[in-house]
């Protein structure tokens, strides 16, 4: 057997985009009564992705998985008919309520457990599969052990588990602070990621007063700061605070392509990225590296090697990565307590949108200048064409510039022969998405080479001798 592959599904672009680069399913957010409320989709949206998902043999699965108040429930006759007409392969949801709701008016429709029912054990998995359920998504606090144990304990339901994308501070998402700084609720499809903010330290004075605590060149060395929690005494948590702010709460990416191969041994039936709201080079780079290492390792298991795989992975803007859970409890390395942006050394820079004749449509994402080049990525290969750029032709106005800015559905016009391909109108199709080398500095290049260091550290792929330590 071999996993599904499951990606992300944020706009029809993306949609189109993460099968295109070897996505074997993708999940999309209902316009209302998912925890997709910042999906773009709307309804014709949505038929039109599923069209295309059919078109190419693969499955689509819609999001259902908020937690219910009663002016939710009186939507749902209307939602089960609408799903109904879309047809998806099955339906994710985390309420019990909306479970019972579609079981009798929809038995049909085949019902997902979402990972915001935080499905942590093989009891709880065999409870959804009494009631049921078709397949549980287990929540990312599931270590490789207890994933063991519930493939083991449940062989008659179909498993789903989170490989690669953002990690919650809080438990599976069910997270108090987005609702109490932002009045937004995680639980309801609207968090804020307060978690990702930058918090400053503030000293209160005697009479009352509120006063910053300045850290500058001339003070940095003279303190630290440390909390102390009640029932730890003498033990001192250090506060790191520079001109950035203090990152307390901000977890690193998820990625298990380590562990890939572990995972694939036990017969998981379905593989998850997360990343409804990245852009569609994510949706790419992620598929189809994924893609690539699934398959290479079917092939091959005994060659299989992850690095091949991470390089490409490393490409895109992260916090650095993490195993999270995997190991069954979080190391001290899997938080990003200095920069809570993402950080990488590419940049997405556009897609082809359209071939007229022999020439492609090119949109940008990102400023392109003479001289420089930008690497398309082609689907169903690790192989990459580059094209470096003397001029740049708009492709309405005809106009030749040195210099183009992206922005207002800025496009450019390129020759298929500036490819240096017999074939490039097959090999680089219509959402081939494209990148640049991103211009860092010395502290960004320091922190990102630290980071990737970490991660090999936690991977348990360092062959540094120590010095990464």
């Amino acid at each position: 057997m071999t996993s599904e592959l499951l990606m992300p599904a944020g706009s029809l672009t993306k949609l189109k985009t993460a099968i295109l680069y070897g996505a074997d399913a993708v999940y999309a957010g209902m316009p209302d009564m998912s925890l997709r409320t910042q999906s773009q989709f709307s309804a014709e949206d949505l038929q039109e992705g599923i069209d295309f998902v059919r078109a190419h043999g693969k499955r689509i699965y819609l999001t259902l998985n908020l937690y219910t108040h009663n002016k939710d429930i009186e939507k749902l006759p209307k939602f089960v008919e609408t799903i109904r007409g879309l047809a998806p392969d099955g339906v994710i949801m985390a309420d019990p309520g909306v479970f019972r709701f579609f079981k009798n008016h929809a038995p049909e429709i085949k019902r997902h457990i979402s990972t915001q029912a935080n499905v942590c054990s093989y009891e709880t998995v065999n409870f959804w599969k009494d009631l049921g359920a078709d397949l549980c998504v287990l929540g990312r606090e599931v270590s490789f052990a207890e994933l063991t144990e519930i493939r083991k304990q449940c062989p008659d339901i179909r498993l789903e588990s989170f490989v690669h994308g953002a990690m919650c501070m809080s438990y599976s998402g069910r997270c108090l602070i987005s609702n109490f700084l932002a009045e937004r609720s995680a639980n309801q499809g609207k968090c804020a990621h307060c978690c990702r903010w930058n918090y400053k330290l503030k000293l209160k004075l005697k009479d009352g007063t509120i006063k910053d605590v300045e850290i500058n060149e001339k003070n940095k060395d003279l303190f630290d700061f440390f909390v102390e929690e009640e029932f730890r005494p003498n033990e001192y948590i250090e506060i790191i605070e520079d001109n950035h702010g203090s990152y307390i709460m901000n977890s690193k990416d998820m990625c298990l392509l380590p562990k890939l191969n572990e995972i694939l041994d036990l017969g998981i039936e379905s593989l998850k990225i997360e990343g409804r709201n990245k852009t569609e080079y994510y949706a790419a780079v992620v598929a189809r590296a994924y893609r690539s290492a699934i398959d290479d390792y079917h092939r091959d298991p005994e060659n299989w090697n992850f690095e091949k795989y991470m390089g490409e992975i490393n490409t895109l803007q992260n916090r650095g990565y993490t195993l999270g859970f995997y190991e069954g409890h979080l190391t001290n390395i899997a938080q990003n307590y200095d920069y809570t942006r993402t950080l990488g050394d590419w940049l997405f820079a556009g897609s082809i949108i359209e071939w007229q004749g022999d020439e492609a449509i090119f949109e940008l994402r990102n400023h392109v200048e003479q001289g420089e080049w930008i690497e398309f990525l082609k689907p169903n290969s690790l192989e990459n064409v580059r094209v470096q750029f003397d001029v740049f032709e708009d492709a309405l106005t005809g106009e030749i510039t040195s210099r183009v800015s992206a922005g207002q559905g800025k496009k450019i016009r390129i020759k298929a022969s500036q490819f240096g391909l017999e074939n490039a109108k097959d090999l680089l199709p219509v959402l081939t998405v494209a990148r640049k080398p991103a211009k860092l500095n010395a502290e960004q290049k320091d922190l990102l080479e630290t980071m990737q260091k970490e991660y090999k550290i936690e991977s348990k792929d360092c062959n540094c001798s120590g010095d990464c330590k």
